[in-house]
């Protein structure tokens, strides 16, 4: 997404949540702003970076919008994805079922340990490790998803560049080194609770006084 914000690139998905979700064939800027809770004026703005202006008076039609969103994200063809690290948070991941509805199909299921190798999780068996390169260029994985231990994780991530994969989703608590093509999206909960955290006790100090 060439010129496009990395801030505007972030909120596109929850524009493209909230056009799915709307029930009229035209939306306005003010309403999807509201929808997804922020200004009308940067609604606009991240639009017409797609060359999305709407009609004044009228507003955007909904479907093209979607399609628009959509295309844009690269959701307008099906990505496959690769999970390694079958713990507690790799099976949730791999069982749920809203990942093939927004174009993500997750084919492959991986561990080292030799104990969870051959277990079926949903329609998937769990793979060794070692079957990881041949399975990448068998299937087509795109995206690898990281969800072992913090002292796994880059291990996993080198496995993935090695095979061919140039983008990740890291769940574990460590920020992985990989070349400068390879991006790399982060996701940490523990990070997530401490600014719940921030903004309650916030909260609370309001109520207090």
């Amino acid at each position: 997404m060439k010129g496009i914000p990395p801030a505007t690139v972030q909120r596109l998905p929850i524009y493209l949540r909230c056009l799915r979700e709307f029930e009229a064939p035209t939306i306005s800027s003010e309403r999807l702003a509201e929808l997804a809770r922020v200004n009308s004026a940067k609604v606009r703005k991240d639009l017409s970076f797609l060359g999305s202006y709407g009609t004044r008076g009228v507003g955007y039609d909904v479907d093209h919008l979607t399609h628009q969103v959509s295309r844009e994200l690269g959701l307008t063809k099906d990505w496959a994805v690769c999970i390694v690290g079958m713990g507690n948070l790799g099976n949730a991941l791999a069982r749920y079922g809203g990942f093939g509805e927004r174009g993500f199909d997750v084919l492959g299921l991986f561990d080292s340990d030799a104990g969870k190798v051959g277990r079926k999780v949903g329609n998937l068996r769990i793979e060794p490790l070692g079957a990881f390169a041949k399975a990448v260029k068998s299937r087509g994985f795109s995206i690898g998803v990281i969800t072992t231990p913090a002292s796994a994780a880059q291990e996993s991530a080198d496995r993935m560049v090695k095979a061919g994969i140039t983008s990740i989703l890291n769940f574990a608590p460590i920020v992985l080194s990989v070349p400068e093509e390879v991006d790399v999206r982060r996701v940490d909960l523990s990070t997530e609770l401490q600014i719940c955290s921030f903004y309650l006790s916030r909260s609370a100090g309001k109520r207090a006084s």
